[in-house]
């Protein structure tokens, strides 16, 4: 599994393109993957033949892992294919040209894997394991010496070698497991070492162990497991990843934690649990500017571009930031300073079928308003279609959520991380409102922000909050306060 180049850990596999015994050619895409933000496409750079496919649709793979082995130069397919796969590959490794940018990291023992660069030997963040438990993402230094007993082991069905992957085995180590998934297992009463993996290399994954523990609820460390478990781990383990786990009685639905949810989740509790949230909330008059957007749409300059409410938001905030430029900045922990953005990345927060997404316009404040359309309209476009790139979801210093498009007046939205502020949109609906003296139907909306009290006072927090409803109220200020 080659880094993609976003510093995530895993990626899922989600469709294999091609299948053993199919001829590849360098640069083919072989497979699409799904990080933690992104669905990316690999190619891969050899000419050959696939002799394996490591692991099945829907696995969740380790950065660094080997999942397919081609057989280079015509050859036949090797008798032990785990262990020699990987030599074959790397063999032809040195073939396809490797980037630049990866000069520097060549003495590490860097090699060009499906993307054409590799993952560093220092890249995991793993324990040293036991020989006996197998190595597949060991250091490339020398494959030949500790692959060709173990690289099997990883690679094989849990069901025909259960002990040997976690730990019954004769001269067998501690059965591998996360902390989080140890701390699980232990409020379930389930002895780790009673439990089938399913997980790569061996690792025990929090699916086990609510498998070992559906049998019997009750703490039980007692031993009917041993029996059970290989017959129920296999059940479970496709469950896991072709459908939710749906309990006897129909009453609960599981469902794994990964993908984009495993790394909202993520973020969302580094978020909330590290910068002190505040936020503050204004409801205005929007009349104005919701007629402009009608007058835009029959326009020539705005011919063939997507003109709505959150266009015109959008330009209002990239307004107010350049009037409160305090409000663009970032908080660097580590070396206790903060971090002025003299331009603006605009995130716009997406709903797409993977989850929750926020790519970012890059440089949004040089844009004009035709430009700003066209990036809004690619940018949520590309994110439903699932192609969001991982570099557009990177280096973002404001972020737009519009949750009125769900009949919602506001909300209290967390903050992305590494960004000081963010604009939760509320709907835009027609109330009662008092309109020079008089009470007229209005169109009226909420804007609620929050921000990071550690960088964002209350006084600059209020003043980019009046600043953005005042443009709104009255638009004529894009121009006369841009």
């Amino acid at each position: 599994m080659p880094d993609v180049g976003e510093g995530l850990t895993e990626a899922e596999i989600l469709k294999w393109y091609v299948q053993p015994g199919d001829t590849v050619e360098d640069g083919q895409v072989v497979c699409e993957v799904e990080t933690a933000k992104a669905a990316v496409e690999l190619p891969i750079p050899f000419d050959g033949t696939v002799h394996e496919l490591r692991f099945p649709e829907g696995t969740t793979v380790d950065v660094g892992q080997v999942i397919i082995s081609v057989n280079v130069g015509g050859g036949t397919a090797p008798e032990a294919p785990a262990a020699e796969a990987a030599p074959v590959v790397q063999a032809a490794a040195p073939a396809p040209v490797a980037p630049a940018v990866e000069e520097e990291a060549e003495p590490q023992g860097r090699t060009p894997v499906l993307v054409g660069y590799g993952v560093a030997a220092s890249s995991t963040k793993r324990r040293p394991r036991k020989a006996a438990q197998g190595a597949v993402p060991a250091a490339p230094a020398a494959p030949a010496q500790a692959a060709p007993a173990v690289v099997p082991v990883p690679v094989a069905v849990p069901v025909s070698v259960p002990e040997q992957l976690n730990g019954h085995g004769p001269g067998a180590g501690r059965p591998l497991a996360k902390p989080p998934v140890r701390k699980l297992a232990k409020d379930l009463g389930v002895d780790l070492a009673t439990v089938t993996p399913t997980g790569p290399d061996g690792i025990i994954t929090r699916e086990d162990v609510h498998a070992a523990a559906a049998p019997a609820p009750a703490p039980a460390v007692e031993a009917p497991a041993p029996v059970a478990e290989p017959v129920a781990v296999p059940a479970a383990a496709p469950a896991v990843q072709a459908a939710p786990a749906v309990s006897t009685d129909a009453r609960e639905t599981r469902v794994p934690v990964k993908g984009v949810r495993k790394a909202t989740a993520a973020a969302m509790v580094g978020s909330a649990f590290t910068a002190p949230h505040v936020t503050e909330f204004v409801t205005f008059d929007i009349t104005r500017t919701m007629k402009l957007v009608e007058e835009l749409k029959s326009g020539t300059d705005m011919a063939g571009l997507r003109v709505n409410p959150l266009l015109l938001i959008a330009k209002a905030v990239l307004v107010a930031v350049r009037r409160n430029p305090e409000i663009n900045a970032a908080w660097d922990e580590a070396a206790q300073e903060i971090v002025l953005k003299h331009y603006v990345n605009l995130g716009i927060a997406a709903a797409t079928p993977r989850g929750l997404l926020v790519p970012n316009i890059k440089d949004a404040h040089a844009q004009t308003l035709p430009e700003l359309s066209a990036s809004l309209s690619e940018l949520i476009s590309t994110a439903r279609d699932g192609k969001t790139t991982p570099a557009a979801m990177q280096g973002g210093t404001f972020t737009i959520t519009n949750v009125g498009v769900f009949g919602v007046d506001t909300g209290t939205p967390i903050l992305n991380p590494g960004e000081s502020a963010i604009l939760a949109v509320g709907a835009i609906k027609l109330q009662p409102w008092v309109h020079k003296g008089k009470v007229k139907p209005r169109q009226v909306t909420t804007l609620a922000l929050s921000f990071d009290h550690r960088l964002v006072d209350g006084e600059l927090g209020s003043k980019f909050l009046a600043d953005v409803a005042a443009i709104l109220e009255q638009p004529k200020r894009l121009i006369s306060w841009a």
